[in-house]
């Protein structure tokens, strides 16, 4: 099986947990836009997390986006999600180069910075989608979406981010997130700390191959995890020339008649998935028409 995440409870329903592992969606992310080893750990992280805060939105037609500027030479990393944890993301600058860190581990918060914010944008159907930024706290994406969580949604949170790349391909990826519920008591969270505190990375469980059912056994230890349901996820963008269309309409007549004049075709790039699509000089003369 591919990527999947399960969600599962634990501690008779005083902690709920999210386990993914995200391998195919961070590759198709990193192939698509051709990455450097630190822009696909960074881009892979939001777009894991992202996956599985989806999940946890509760109508079909929900929506979520997270945008992270933390005024490093990454620029902007903008990842979003549909409810079934289907995700599309891109980083503005995917060339970025940084110094690893000096045990050899990549600098991730070097290309991300410290000194921004992380925006989740959730649209729910309502007349105004939901709409928050908090401080970033270390540019290392987990640190931030757990921090994300403890002063937007007052939800103790653990979230873990792991992403391995073995020269250019992505070689596993994966996450999980944590959360103690209103009623947790003090034996949980004393177990579910002591349990987080001996874990080794997400990295190092997910190069071992273990499972997400595996690792929710390792942190759910001693709590009774129970598994309520397994999600498949990817990468998946739903761009086609209709939609493309929009973007040329949007600029107005005016534009489109000067690009006739001056180049008489235009190339347009989606920023998701770096599919191009030509509109000759006839389609646009055709489009000038309808408008």
């Amino acid at each position: 099986m591919g990527d999947y995440i399960i969600r599962a409870t634990g501690g008779e329903g005083q902690v709920r947990a999210f386990v993914a592992t995200t391998r195919e969606m961070v590759e198709e992310a990193r192939a698509l836009h051709e990455t450097t080893k630190v822009a696909t750990a960074a881009l892979g992280r939001t777009l894991t997390a992202t996956s599985m805060m989806g999940l946890m939105m509760k109508n079909d037609n929900d929506k979520l986006t997270v945008i992270i500027k933390g005024g490093g030479p990454i620029g902007t990393i903008l990842t979003t999600s549909d409810s079934k944890g289907t995700v599309k993301g891109y980083v503005s600058n995917p060339n970025v180069e940084v110094e690893d860190y000096p045990n050899g581990k990549l600098n991730v918060a070097g290309a991300v910075g410290t000194e921004g914010v992380v925006k989740v944008i959730k649209d729910l159907g309502l007349k105004e989608p939901y709409n928050g930024a908090y401080p970033l706290v270390s540019g290392e994406i987990a640190e931030d979406f757990t921090y994300y969580f403890a002063v937007s949604e007052q939800t103790p949170s653990v979230v873990s981010l792991g992403v391995l790349t073995k020269e250019n391909e992505v070689e596993c990826a994966g996450g999980f997130i944590v959360q103690l519920m209103p009623d947790a008591t003090e034996e949980t969270i004393n177990k579910l700390e002591e349990n987080v505190k001996n874990l080794e990375s997400i990295t190092n469980m997910l190069k071992d191959k273990k499972t997400p059912e595996e690792i929710l056994n390792i942190v759910l230890e001693g709590l009774n995890p129970r598994i309520l349901d397994k999600c498949e996820v990817g990468f998946e963008c739903e761009c086609s020339k209709e939609r493309v269309k929009k973007v040329l309409i949007a600029i107005g007549k005016r534009e489109i008649s000067q690009i006739i004049e001056e180049d008489s075709e235009v190339e347009i790039g989606c920023q998701f998935c770096n599919r191009k699509y030509k509109y000759t000089e006839d389609e646009l003369i055709e489009l000038l028409k309808t408008l």
